[in-house]
């Protein structure tokens, strides 16, 4: 056991930093969540709407690298509280104004304050348990996003019914400033980079365009980009495609997106599971990793394509989504670990929040698309023409995944390429087979 490691402590951080994401989701899906009665009041077409929802990308992929770079060299606890009182500050113009300006620049600036949410998130994670002890951790931070979306899913429809959708907004900024206070009071800088393979005391660096080169780095952030494609398309337009292609009433819809989300929470925990099993059963990272992540993402996609190609019933449509959202998780829990076996820990923060903002171009892209697809098309036809489009990317990520990801071979590549003099700070894993 790493000498430095404090469990209480760990797990108390790691605590704090779920409930953070659980905010952090809560705070994406809001507008999808109000789409049909912020579309109402305001007469927006959907279009505009997919605007506001692409909007919230923006920014986002260079607030995440801007955000992960600072994680190398400065504490996480203070950027991750600044970054919770400027999501808090930035739902008041949501709740206020009326203007499409004022929304999509407010969504604009939320995304660039969440875009290293993530990765700091992670890293900050990571500082506190050793190598070993990681995968739980990093899992219950991804189900922090999913326990966000449903306690929204379930709550925001019925403040919505008795004080209007603008009291979501005022009541996600008083829990966010509440976080912060909690923050302040119990979070706590992590040892875990000094601890991190003590014999290794040295750090290494490889330019980032050799690492994002190397074709394991590569594949994975190609699957993350195109699982980001299903949850940026879930949060801005499921909820609608609930209500207005499938035919559920406002509450209905909250009680349906809710049960969805809790329906995933199980499979990407036993998804979790199941990679954590392969590995301490001496499976190599290649597939235990890997390919157990591209079978999911596969699967995913195929699960999407049948919504339009199947001609189901609607339970049975919504309950394919919710089967994609739930695997694709998997991804989210995997891939940081697949890319913490290959980078050297020193470029961890920066590597993890490049990974989440190039994924973040496919929250730009996928509400703009479907909005155009909606607006064109009759009916459901529109959302479910977005959702085989999800698919058919989720279907070519997981290919070039399985054939490119070998953690094993991407850590001895960069190894041989780091600066002379200096030690890997990873540790390389069995065999690939």
């Amino acid at each position: 056991m790493t000498p430095s490691y404090q469990p209480v402590m760990a797990w108390r951080t790691a605590l704090l930093l779920v409930v953070y994401m659980v905010i952090n989701f809560a705070d994406k899906i809001a507008v999808g969540l109000l789409a049909v009665p912020m579309m109402t009041e305001l007469n927006l077409s959907p279009a505009q709407f997919g605007l506001i929802g692409s909007s919230f990308f923006w920014l986002f992929a260079i607030g995440g690298i801007t955000g992960g770079f600072m994680a190398n060299r400065l504490p996480t606890t203070g950027i991750l509280l600044v970054m919770a009182l400027a999501w808090s500050a930035l739902q008041v113009p949501m709740a206020m104004s009326s203007s499409l300006a004022v929304l999509v620049a407010a969504r604009v600036l939320l995304g660039a304050a969440e875009g290293p949410a993530w990765p700091v998130a992670v890293h900050a994670c990571y500082k506190w348990f050793p190598n070993e002890k990681r995968e739980l951790p990093v899992a219950c931070l991804a189900q922090g996003g999913a326990i966000g979306l449903l306690l929204a899913g379930m709550a925001m429809p019925l403040v919505s019914a008795h004080w209007g959708w603008r009291a979501n907004f005022y009541a996600l900024a008083v829990i966010g400033f509440a976080w912060t206070l909690l923050w302040v009071a119990f979070g706590k800088e992590g040892r875990g980079a000094e601890a991190e393979n003590s014999e290794q005391r040295e750090t290494m660096h490889v330019p980032y365009r050799t690492l994002l080169a190397e074709p394991t780095v590569a594949a994975c952030i190609a699957m993350k980009f195109v699982s980001y494609w299903g949850l940026a398309l879930t949060l801005t337009w499921l909820p609608a495609y609930l209500q207005k292609g499938l035919g559920y009433g406002a509450v209905e819809s909250g009680r349906l997106y809710a049960g969805l989300i809790a329906t995933s929470l199980p499979i990407s925990v036993a998804g979790s599971w199941l990679v954590r099993q392969l590995l301490a059963r001496g499976v190599s990272s290649r597939t235990a990793r890997g390919r157990v992540a591209a079978t999911v993402v596969a699967i995913g996609g195929v699960a999407c394509m049948l919504v339009w190609l199947g001609g189901l019933p609607p339970l049975w449509r919504a309950a394919l989504i919710g089967l994609t959202l739930g695997l694709t998780q998997i991804m989210y829990a995997v891939g940081p670990a697949i890319l913490a076996e290959v980078v050297p820990v020193s470029q961890r923060g920066g590597i993890l929040a490049i990974d989440n903002s190039i994924a973040s171009f496919a929250g730009v892209l996928a509400p703009l698309v479907t909005g155009f697809l909606v607006q064109g098309m009759t009916g459901s036809q529109g959302y479910e023409a977005g959702f085989a489009i999800c698919g058919l990317l989720m279907v070519a990520g997981a290919l070039a995944g399985a054939v490119a990801i070998d953690p094993a071979r991407a850590a001895l590549s960069v190894r041989r390429r780091a600066t002379v003099g200096c030690a890997y700070a990873g540790q390389a894993p069995a065999s690939s087979h």
